[in-house]
């Protein structure tokens, strides 16, 4: 029953965060300065948000169940879930809806099941390329672009990247449902292009991992008392939280526009240099954290306390140094990715492009599990001990994992820099929309 409970959890959450980005986004005019700023705030204060319930979480939330059960802290999440529900309907007669027209999942099988199909056929056989006007399917989600701010979104030719996906476009014997317009084709190039901007970002959610793992094993061996109040150390990612909360706001009024002034352009920091800068920060993190668990191991030494299980002479506020730069990474590079993909890619395949953020960080929190695992068997085969493994937390070669850490983010990084480098933005927004003078 209680796995039931948390895989009911990984569903709903997995629906609201995949739809409500991409739904919120689409309440503004992208075809107006105006619309694309208010869209790139609403992206920075849903990050706020989610800052904000947990905040709740892991104070109040936290306290209840410390001194109160389980069943009280369950209780009160089910009790604001419920509440939520009318708060979001308050606003149905306002919202802008868009209406289903099928799974863009389909769309990239179909794409690329018929380029499959005709590799055998040769590239000079005289096959024409299917004229996408003639499809009617593709003239209405044309009118659906155009609603929404894309004027040019019926594509008339076929781009030269990733030419082996122009094969699907090849007058064949091929099944009528392998059948593939040019719009088709070019929207699926667009989301591929994407992807290795999205495999960039699971080194940086892997980082985050350890805010709720290692972090928090290396805040519980030290002085949790802050005066007379002790902070519960499962109440210590509050701050990232707080930071995130702090840094939200400062970066839309005050580092946004002067970046504006300073750029001379609309955005002032593009989507790519924002993930690139969470990418950084995360770097600096994993080194942070590093020295600060050589620290903690050094106080331990020397009070002799390697053994014993009493709380180090050194305050937890300590790991709060790493917990700055991971939640400062997370803002700009979560608010970067979202605002990104959704901007990117096309019409009909936004709350799926939107869905990669989370996406990322499930898949970083998978692969930090197995990092552990793998540095676990290579270490514990060459030395006496593996590096992360025992009850006590004095004895784990952690330091050194983390400087593992920072290495492979800045590897990341260099593998993030080359894709960012050579990528070309695919939105439709005019030039003269593109860079504003601002006064």
């Amino acid at each position: 029953m209680l796995y039931a409970g948390l895989y009911l959890v990984a569903l709903g959450v997995g629906g609201i965060k995949g739809s409500l980005p991409p739904h919120g986004a689409e309440q503004f005019d992208e075809h107006t300065p105006h619309g694309r700023k208010q869209r790139s705030t609403f992206f920075n204060y849903y990050v706020f948000c989610l800052s904000c319930g947990a905040l709740i979480a892991v104070t109040f939330v936290v306290w209840i169940e410390d001194n109160k059960g389980w069943h009280w802290g369950f209780g009160i999440a089910t009790a604001a879930i419920l509440i939520s529900i009318p708060v979001f309907l308050l606003g149905s007669a306002c919202y802008r809806i868009k209406i289903p027209s099928g799974s863009p999942i389909t769309t990239i099988f179909k794409v690329l099941a018929a380029a499959i199909y005709n590799v055998r056929i040769p590239r000079n056989s005289g096959n024409a390329i299917e004229n996408m006007n003639t499809t009617l399917s593709c003239t209405t989600e044309a009118r659906e672009d155009e609603q929404h701010g894309r004027g040019n979104a019926e594509i008339q030719s076929v781009t030269e990247d990733l030419k082996f996906l122009n094969r699907a476009l090849m007058r064949t014997s091929a099944p009528p449902w392998l059948e593939c317009t040019t719009k088709q084709v070019e929207e699926v190039k667009t989301v591929l292009k994407i992807l290795p901007i999205f495999m960039s970002t699971i080194m940086l959610n892997c980082c985050l991992a350890q805010l709720s793992t290692f972090s928090v094993q290396q805040a519980a061996t030290m002085n949790t008392h802050v005066g007379a109040l002790r902070v519960p150390p499962a109440s210590l990612p509050v701050f990232p939280v707080l930071f995130i909360m702090i840094l939200a706001p400062v970066y839309n009024h005050v580092m946004v526009p002067f970046f504006r002034k300073l750029t001379n352009t609309e955005m002032g920091i593009t989507h790519l240099q924002r993930i690139g800068t969470g990418l950084i920060l995360s770097i600096v993190a994993m080194a942070v954290a590093a020295l600060v668990e050589m620290k903690r191991k050094r106080v331990a030494t020397q009070s002799g306390l390697m053994n014993s299980p009493e709380p180090l002479p050194i305050t937890f506020l300590w790991v709060a140094l790493q917990y700055l730069f991971l939640g400062s990474a997370d803002l700009f590079s979560l608010a970067g990715m979202m605002d990104f993909f959704f901007t990117e890619a096309p019409f009909s395949m936004r709350s799926l492009a939107t869905s990669l953020s989370w996406a990322s960080l499930a898949k970083g929190y998978y692969l930090s599990s197995v990092l552990v695992a793998i540095v676990n068997n290579i270490t514990g085969t060459f030395s006496r001990t593996p590096w992360l493994d025992g009850s006590n937390l004095n004895h784990y070669r952690l330091e050194r994992f983390y400087w593992l850490m920072c290495i492979l983010s800045g590897l990341n990084f260099l593998h993030y820099y080359l894709w960012a480098r050579n990528y070309r933005y695919a939105s439709s927004t005019p030039d003269d929309q593109k860079e504003i003078q601002l006064h």
